[in-house]
């Protein structure tokens, strides 16, 4: 099954808490886990940042909301135990424990109280109201701005002109720490043209060894036959690594073909294509930037053992 939302969990927390002892956070997600019958590929599922795992990010929210409302205690830092109150939430045989349920206990008013001018009179919708938790929308939203921004990319290198392309690959690739310098690059991409090879970079800065580049912006797949003759090229030039790039995207049999073959070529489609300039910052340039922190339990650490 998917990985439910945090607030789903929160009942399965709750329950993995039951027996009244104290329960170190880990074993509360390895029962939550065990009771939802979740599969090695649900618990390593990654948020869209590819930081922290999905299920246990989760699952710490749940238990931290379920804190905030006093059903469940912190005895010591990384443990809980059940309260009372939690003991009688689920007495009440309730489907379903979430924020609106747990807005009734002033503890968790308190904790939500800072955040209600967000959402009072202006339309907006207070977060705390949201399916996700907090670090789910920031990386939801995250993701979704990404995504729009590498279709961008891609409409855009779409009605550039081939030569301004092939640049554009030279000042990618010089970014990810080929080829020297930009000027060095672009002097050993300039127009080889030779045998379906477009272009030629160092693969260091000391030039050891070379990669032979072939960039189209094709408007279809790419398939095996168009890798196979690319393959031929760098035969001819007794070359062993070459990279092919595209706007469009390889078929399987393309795929496949480079996996089997002695030389080392590298497939990259669009989206790929995209994804290398947004991390490498190309062709794009920077809006905003947030720093999220979390507390720091390590520091207080020597306090709780005094």
């Amino acid at each position: 099954m998917a990985v439910p939302d945090f607030q789903s969990l929160m009942i399965p927390v709750l329950n993995a808490c039951a027996d009244g002892s104290t329960v170190r956070a880990s074993e509360v997600s390895k029962r939550v886990a065990t009771a939802l019958s979740l599969t090695e590929a649900d618990l390593t599922e990654l948020l869209p940042s590819g930081k922290a795992k999905l299920f246990y990010n989760r699952t710490g929210w749940a238990r931290s909301y379920l804190l905030k409302a006093a059903l469940l205690s912190q005895p010591k830092h990384a443990f809980y135990q059940i309260t009372e109150r939690g003991h009688q939430a689920l007495a009440e045989g309730l489907d379903r424990i979430d924020v609106k349920y747990l807005k009734q206990f002033p503890e968790f008013q308190a904790f939500v109280a800072p955040s209600k001018p967000f959402g009072e009179g202006d339309g907006t919708v207070d977060p705390i109201d949201l399916e996700q938790n907090p670090l789910e929308m920031i990386e939801g939203g995250y993701a979704s701005m990404r995504a729009e921004l590498a279709a961008d990319l891609i409409s855009q290198i779409k009605a550039c002109s081939p030569e301004f392309f092939e640049q554009l690959v030279v000042d990618l690739l010089v970014a990810m720490g080929y080829g020297g310098s930009r000027a060095d690059a672009g002097h050993a991409v300039g127009g080889s043209g030779d045998g379906g090879i477009d272009g030629i970079i160092k693969e260091d800065r000391l030039g050891l060894d070379a990669v032979y580049i072939q960039a189209k912006r094709w408007e279809g797949s790419v398939g095996g036959p168009v890798v196979q003759a690319f393959a031929g090229s760098l035969m001819g030039q007794k070359a062993s690594k070459g990279v092919m790039i595209t706007t469009s995207h390889y078929t399987k049999d393309a795929q496949a073909y480079v996996e089997k073959i002695e030389k080392k070529i590298v497939l990259i489609d669009g989206p790929r294509l995209a994804e290398l300039m947004i991390d490498f910052g190309i062709g794009v340039t920077e809006v905003a930037s947030y720093s999220i922190k979390r507390l720091d339990s390590d520091y207080f650490e020597a306090d709780a053992v005094q």
